[in-house]
């Protein structure tokens, strides 16, 4: 059960895309529309926190008229749309970013650089485009990385052999290397493929959030945030109100103040805000 008077104390909703906000059509209900409009007449400010680039994230913030800097690449940077304005960033080091592009090369993976706005690839790694799981990235390619290595948010290195894989990531770990985070995951929809994102250390959703809201003057106990995903734990685990709906997968279920029950594709997200809504209009 909802508590009404925290509903009534919220300043800000930050919504994960991607199996919360959006349905699996990649668009978003015409009631939540309708009831984010609602509630911005009351105040209320709301923002995305995801994996996803900035430039994937455009067309879901005019959308719902979002005009809060938006987390995306899970807190590697927060950007306001439309105008752009950077309020963190989190690059990689150029020196590991040329390691990783140099241990890509000779062990025959490809390689591709994430930026705010872009994945960028060379015509010898232009197989990533068909492999990379970005939703709604824009792909650009480029005659070379080097003009790119000192605005890279994230490296994603592809590759089929696992313990080559493991190989390489160890080569950005601790001793080897020094404030990095590194990912390495099987691909869900490319069979024997391999992911090893590369990010610098310190960033998640949950810092994003805490970043975000020191930024907007806002306390994080008047949040709330919204998801469904293992990525969405950092969110979580803050002092936010939190919130998951029906399909989330049970670890954020476990972790949740309260739980939709609707979906992503049907009422999950306006369960809740139909709720902060009746709540301050009392």
């Amino acid at each position: 059960m909802l508590d009404k008077n925290r509903l009534k104390e919220l300043k800000l909703v930050v919504f994960d895309l991607d199996g919360t906000l959006l349905r699996d059509d990649d668009t978003i209900s015409p009631n939540v529309v309708e009831l984010v409009g609602e509630l911005k007449k009351l105040g209320m400010r709301f923002s995305f926190a995801s994996g996803r680039l900035h430039s994937a994230l455009k067309r879901h913030a005019e959308t719902l008229n979002v005009t809060t800097p938006i987390i995306s690449l899970d807190g590697s940077l927060i950007k306001s749309y439309p105008d752009g304005e950077i309020v963190f960033h989190s690059y990689v080091k150029p020196k590991f970013v040329h390691k990783a592009v140099q241990m890509a090369n000779f062990n025959f993976m490809n390689v591709a650089l994430c930026h705010d706005e872009a994945i960028y690839f060379t015509e010898h790694h232009s197989r990533i485009t068909d492999r990379i799981e970005k939703f709604g990235a824009n792909f650009q390619e480029v005659e070379s990385y080097e003009p790119l290595l000192n605005e890279t948010l994230e490296i994603v290195i592809i590759g089929e052999i696992r313990s080559d894989m493991r190989k390489i990531e160890k080569k950005f770990k601790f001793p080897n290397a020094w404030n990095l985070n590194t990912m390495l995951y099987k691909s869900h929809r490319h069979g024997d493929v391999y992911y090893l994102e590369i990010r610098k250390a310190g960033c998640d959703k949950g810092s994003g959030l805490k970043r975000l809201a020191k930024y907007l003057g806002c306390n994080v106990k008047n949040t709330a945030i919204m998801g469904d995903w293992y990525n969405d734990r950092p969110l979580f685990e803050s002092a936010a109100l939190k919130v998951a709906v029906q399909n989330a997968v049970p670890e954020i279920k476990r972790m949740a103040d309260h739980i939709s029950e609707g979906t992503n594709n049907d009422t999950g997200v306006e369960e809740f805000l139909e709720a902060i809504l009746k709540a301050k209009r009392s």
